[in-house]
């Protein structure tokens, strides 16, 4: 069995690929000037973006969150620390058929004695917290369209002020920076000039001048920002 594996080795001539440790990259969460002029940092990053109103990240963080304990729960977990924990109503669950049955309502007759429809009923008597669901789901299929979504209310409202000022940050983007062409860029154009003028086909074509092969299109474009950062 070791022949074959070193028979095998040797028909490879593939290096050994061996892994090497990347260093993961150092974050500046205070990059922005915002954010580092409201930093706190007797505080961890997670407790700074929190006050900050912000999000340290997207998916929820395993091993749970730190909860703040309000002044009259840490008083009575101080006093009781065994105390029973009270069980939450569940959201989900069906009242019985007997509190859901009404024993008198009111009808409405026709003038035959027929009843055309119950008044004073409720629309839920089991409580079932998807009947909304299936209402609305019945109103979509009527034709009756809903509200429409007007995307995300980037307003500021409800929002911290260091998330207002972020806000309006984003709303005025630095302007963009003029690039300008190097010396040695310039020399190699006006060398072309000097040779053929503003044939830019011909400069294309010249292998010494233009050893990168750039294209007319490209040469003339360059020319052009040449000729406007001399103006």
């Amino acid at each position: 069995m070791g022949r074959e594996l070193q028979k095998k080795k040797r028909r490879s001539g593939r290096p050994a690929v061996r892994q090497s440790n990347r260093t993961k990259k150092i974050l500046n969460p205070r990059g922005n000037s915002v954010i580092a002029k409201n930093w706190d940092k007797n505080e961890t990053l997670a407790q700074n973006y929190r006050r900050l109103g912000l999000l340290a990240r997207l998916k929820t963080p395993t091993g749970g969150t730190e909860k703040k304990l309000s002044s009259e729960q840490s008083s009575s977990s101080s006093s009781a620390p065994l105390a029973t924990t009270t069980s939450k109503p569940d959201p989900f669950a069906i009242a019985t058929a007997e509190k859901a049955i009404l024993s008198e309502a009111k009808v409405e007759r026709d003038a035959a004695g027929n009843i055309v429809r119950v008044l004073g009923r409720k629309a839920n008597p089991l409580n079932d917290p998807l009947n909304e669901l299936d209402s609305s789901s019945e109103q979509e299929d009527d034709g009756d369209d809903g509200e429409e979504w007007g995307g995300i209310n980037d307003d500021g409202v409800g929002t911290t002020e260091v998330v207002k000022s972020l806000i309006e940050e984003a709303k005025n983007p630095a302007p963009p920076k003029v690039r300008y062409l190097s010396e040695r860029e310039t020399e190699w154009l006006e060398s072309l000039v000097a040779k053929y003028g503003d044939d830019t086909r011909a400069m294309a074509r010249d292998m010494k001048l233009n050893p990168m092969q750039q294209t007319a299109a490209d040469i003339a474009k360059r020319l052009k920002k040449l000729k406007a950062q001399k103006e």
